[in-house]
């Protein structure tokens, strides 16, 4: 009897998550669901403009948020679509915003640069991260100097990912 309880209760705990520092933090659109195609009108068919987020569960220690989309499908290697740093610790982002300081995308610009495939589907990952920190920066950093700055400074992180085809 005793070998069976034992057995059971080795059971519940290979059973049970197991937490890591910053779990617990998602990140959702109103706009689309992860693994699902984004609409239209946030891709270079429509508008092109970012979509609304939502991010739940942050770190009660986070002092900024950064955000980085990417497209890891490109021909080319990774295309940055939109690097964002010192968003203010918020549970939405608005549809249409530029809700901290925008960064260098691979365009060479500081904007968000909407989905725009020359063919196949790809994959747009946009990944939030909770830091314990503002960021500075002398000028505006791309996908790795942000990378590099968060080093040390990363509480939780949360992605999302939305497809598209033209």
């Amino acid at each position: 009897m005793l070998k069976l309880i034992l057995i059971g209760a080795c059971i519940i705990l290979a059973a049970s998550p197991v937490f890591s520092q910053g779990a617990g933090m998602n990140l959702n659109s109103p706009d689309f669901t992860h693994n699902s195609p984004l609409p239209a009108k946030f891709t270079c068919l429509g508008s092109g403009v970012n979509p609304g987020l939502t991010v739940e569960g942050l770190p009660s220690k986070t002092k900024s948020l950064a955000i980085i989309m990417d497209d890891p499908d490109a021909a080319r290697g990774t295309f940055v679509h939109w690097v964002v740093y010192n968003i203010p610790p918020v549970n939405k982002i608005e549809e249409n915003s530029a809700p901290g300081i925008e960064g260098i995308n691979t365009m060479g610009r500081t904007a968000y640069v909407p989905p725009c495939p020359p063919s196949g589907t790809h994959r747009y990952f946009f990944k939030v991260y909770a830091l314990d920190s503002d960021l500075n920066f002398n000028a505006p950093p791309s996908k790795e100097g942000l990378e590099a700055a968060m080093q040390g400074h990363v509480l939780s992180k949360a992605e999302l990912i939305g497809l598209f085809k033209k």
